[in-house]
């Protein structure tokens, strides 16, 4: 051995546990943390009701077509037309049953002011089914 001679000393940090090391702090952060739950707007849900089964022959069928025309039973009619109808059905019945069948072409424009004359006259049984109800209906 010579006298005299240094060493080298790498001068680099050795670093090749501390991505394993920090890996093994973020699971543990994880595992131990506690999320505050933060309350979020309180809603009071209406009592138990008995449930209604809608008939097809009771309820009323307002249908809107790509193009924006409105059937309502199947006679070709206007948003005017929604009120004069519904009225004497209303008055024999008011938890009568309204199914809106819109068309996924059809504006929005066109539901909301279906909805809006609906909610004018207080119906209280708007229903808006879904693509698969629709396929459904159209089985059958």
């Amino acid at each position: 051995m010579k006298f005299g001679t240094r060493l080298k000393v790498d001068e680099e940090i050795n670093s090749s546990s501390t991505a394993d090391i920090a890996f093994l702090l973020i699971i543990f952060f994880m595992v131990t943390t506690v999320f505050g739950t933060t309350r979020g707007l309180e809603m009071t849900l209406p009592k138990k009701q008995s449930t209604e089964e809608a008939k097809t022959a009771e309820a009323v069928l307002i249908e809107i077509g790509p193009d924006g025309g409105i059937t309502i039973d199947g006679v070709p009619s206007s948003i005017a037309d929604i009120q004069p109808y519904l009225m004497p059905k209303l008055d024999r019945n008011p938890n009568k049953f309204v199914l809106i069948k819109s068309d996924l072409a059809a504006k929005y424009q066109v539901m909301i002011s279906v909805i809006d004359e609906l909610r004018q006259l207080n119906v209280k049984n708007i229903s808006i089914p879904t693509q698969k109800e629709i396929r459904m209906w159209e089985r059958y």
